[in-house]
């Protein structure tokens, strides 16, 4: 759609998948201090996914003037930055849990044709497995957890 896309990870692991399966056009690894210099006020927005704490003083320099971090991954401890960081450059945070029913709608519509996401279906059978998974970083995106597909015994 026209859209210079850029994915960061704290590891290269998925860089090949990223940029192969993805189409993202730059791949960056957070703990890389050159990378992420180099790419210093290039991105408009950074949509952040993660649902763990984890320090945003990396990603502000990335962003542009009237730059915005949308947070989108939910965190339940508070999360700490320097102020500087957001006043110089007016940086924003702002943060999503979903929009209106109507909203959704309206997105999905835009984006049947264009949009996939990679996801690993898991049945509750399995769920222990998938947590051991998530706790060892071994985990391609999302799991989604097939509750109407799982053979339940009552």
């Amino acid at each position: 759609m026209g859209h210079h896309v850029t994915v960061i990870s704290s590891s290269d692991k998925k860089r090949a998948e990223a940029m192969e399966h993805l189409g993202a056009d730059v791949y960056l690894v957070s703990s890389d201090e050159a990378s992420m210099s180099s790419a210093a006020e290039s991105l408009d927005y950074i949509f952040d996914t993660v649902p763990v704490v984890h320090p945003l003083e990396a990603y502000l320099p990335l962003l542009k003037v009237d730059g915005k971090i949308i947070m989108l991954g939910v965190i339940n401890q508070p999360m700490q930055f320097i102020t500087p960081m957001i006043m110089l450059g007016r940086k924003s945070i702002s943060g999503s849990f979903i929009g209106s029913m109507a909203e959704v709608e309206e997105m999905l519509e835009f984006y049947e044709k264009k949009l996939s996401s990679t996801i690993e279906i898991v049945t509750l059978d399995r769920i222990n497995e998938a947590m051991e998974r998530l706790e060892h970083n071994d985990v391609r995106y999302r799991f989604v957890v097939d509750v109407g597909g799982s053979k339940l015994e009552p």
